[in-house]
């Protein structure tokens, strides 16, 4: 199987792309939900989230209250960091072994799409890397729309992540979203075909 790792940054298109791919036939594995499942009672990163920020950041419920954690780590850049060093190998055990699963069904193309690609070390799950690249303006503005966020809130994040210069330093594909939805989407599309081919000639043998 051939993994794709889909990475860019808040409002980039990464989604767009992805539905794409998948409408190509790619299967498409979210970080995002697995990033939610992670915290689940049971895994064994609840555990040890419990253990380092304490029970009040649990619910009557028993699952992990995200906006109650959000507020501890998001004021403390070492409390964002411990829970990363938590979260982030637990997330990238829990990929190797769904990517394995897709392998084992057959699928031959799986889109991996993650924001934290190359910030939380997953890029080495792929065998290519795509980005998605926009202005942050452009982005925070995207955002703010479809969000409600204010756009300088959103800016504010965008700049706490790596810029797209860093990604796409460590791109195979870079797809520019600046422009309208058709756009991004035929440079998706004519990327998919460069790839199919060139898989297509491995498997032949030319």
């Amino acid at each position: 199987m051939y993994v794709i790792g889909l990475t860019g940054g808040i409002g980039s298109g990464k989604s767009t792309v992805a539905k794409v791919l998948e409408a190509q036939g790619a299967s498409v594995l979210s970080a995002d939900i697995i990033g939610h499942e992670v915290y689940n009672p049971g895994r064994p990163a609840w555990q040890e989230i419990v253990n380092e920020f304490g029970n009040e950041v649990v619910a009557e419920d028993g699952m992990i209250d995200r906006k109650k954690l959000g507020a501890i780590v998001f004021s403390d850049p070492k409390h964002l960091a411990a829970l990363n060093s938590i979260v982030h190998p637990r997330m990238k055990g829990m990929m190797r072994e769904r990517l394995a699963a897709l392998a084992q069904d057959g699928v031959v193309i799986t889109v991996l799409e993650a924001a934290l690609l190359f910030e939380a070390k997953w890029d080495d799950l792929a065998d290519e890397v795509w980005v998605t690249a926009v202005a942050p303006e452009i982005a925070a503005r995207r955002t703010s729309e479809r969000s409600g966020l204010p756009e300088d809130q959103v800016l504010e994040r965008i700049k706490s992540q790596i810029s797209n210069e860093e990604r796409t330093r460590n791109a195979h594909v870079v797809i520019d979203t600046e422009g309208d939805l058709e756009g991004t989407k035929q440079q998706a599309l004519d990327a998919w075909a460069k790839l199919t081919a060139r898989l297509d000639a491995n498997d032949t043998g030319a």
